[in-house]
């Protein structure tokens, strides 16, 4: 807060107490802590990466997308991996993918609520909405978003919609099935 990473949102109080609630006061400010938090998982932070994987999504070329994350996960060191089992969470995987697409500076919402469940990622770049789901091992994350129409909260806003699939192997630790179409 005080060095200016986080700005007061709003402050409740009552007799007994006070209670400051802080957010992230810019998009400038949540590029920058999300590559700090790539950086700690992945030991590496390639600016140049960041650019390349706005470039692919904008130019909808979803095999450089697809590669760009294999290697992230690719560098993340495997003594993170020991005495827990967070390979085990899709959560996990997640929240790796919302951190390094954040710090490109994407609009997107996570756990993006539908009538039919929740999309687990929602990325919006430029007249382009991709609607990305994810599941460990055998599951199909495809199936889901069709089987589930997660793409009709989009269709009213005359924008292309790709729904993505990524399924991660637990025990590659690493993208299994990367698959895509254009709805």
């Amino acid at each position: 807060f005080q060095a200016g990473y986080l700005t007061i949102d709003r402050v409740e109080s009552d007799e007994f107490d006070i209670e400051y609630f802080l957010k992230v006061p810019n998009l400038e400010v949540q590029m920058s802590l999300n590559r700090l938090i790539i950086l700690y998982l992945t030991k590496k932070v390639d600016v140049s990466t960041f650019k390349s994987i706005r470039v692919a999504l904008i130019n909808q070329n979803l095999e450089d997308f697809k590669n760009v994350l294999v290697s992230l996960f690719s560098s993340i060191a495997h003594n993170n991996y020991r005495n827990n089992n967070i390979e085990h969470f899709e959560g996990y995987y997640a929240s790796v993918v919302y951190s390094y697409l954040a710090g490109c500076g994407l609009e997107l919402i996570a756990e993006d609520v539908t009538n039919r469940g929740n999309i687990d990622l929602t990325l919006k770049v430029d007249n382009l909405i991709y609607i990305i789901e994810f599941k460990v091992n055998n599951q199909d994350a495809l199936t889901q978003i069709k089987k589930r129409e997660y793409h009709k909260k989009y269709i009213d806003k005359n924008k292309k919609i790709y729904i993505v699939g990524i399924n991660f192997d637990e025990n590659e630790k690493n993208i299994s099935k990367f698959e895509w179409e254009r709805v």
